[in-house]
């Protein structure tokens, strides 16, 4: 009997280490968004899988801005104009592709451009290097899994 239970339990530690390791190994989470400028945390978004199977990135909440913590918009156009960023759709169309996502945009509510965007995994899943391109020239953030 204690073999088995012993088995029992090494094989739900096995299986519990395997979904640990698992959820970890997409951008599918919640993250803290840190300003590549200054290391401070700029924001809480929320990354999500589509019914398509492509990425979205929601910012859930504003943690500092120049416009304090409920900044608008101001700069984008369309439909996002003067829209605050809180509950604003930031990243759309992201797609896998070997070791990163891309192919989707990534919109700065600071200028009101959107950017091509490359997202790569690091450190087993709790970074996420966050690449904006213009042309030939790319900026990235990292941004940090949140845990709770």
């Amino acid at each position: 009997m204690r073999i088995s239970l012993r088995s029992a339990l090494l094989a739900l530690a096995l299986l519990l280490a395997t979904a640990a390791y698992a959820a970890n190994d997409t951008p599918v989470g919640t993250w803290t968004q840190v300003d590549d400028a200054t290391g401070k945390p700029k924001s809480i978004i929320e990354i999500t899988e589509q019914s398509d199977g492509t990425l979205q990135g929601v910012v859930k909440q504003v943690l500092f801005s120049d416009q304090g913590t409920h900044p608008i918009c101001d700069k984008c156009s369309g439909e996002r104009h003067n829209k605050p960023v809180d509950g604003m759709v930031i990243m759309w169309g992201v797609k896998k592709d070997g070791d990163v996502w891309d192919g989707g945009q990534i919109l700065d509510p600071n200028n009101g451009k959107s950017y091509r965007v490359e997202l790569s995994l690091r450190d087993g899943g709790r970074k996420l290097d966050v690449k904006g391109f213009l042309l030939f020239f790319h900026r990235t953030q990292t941004w940090i899994r949140k845990t709770d």
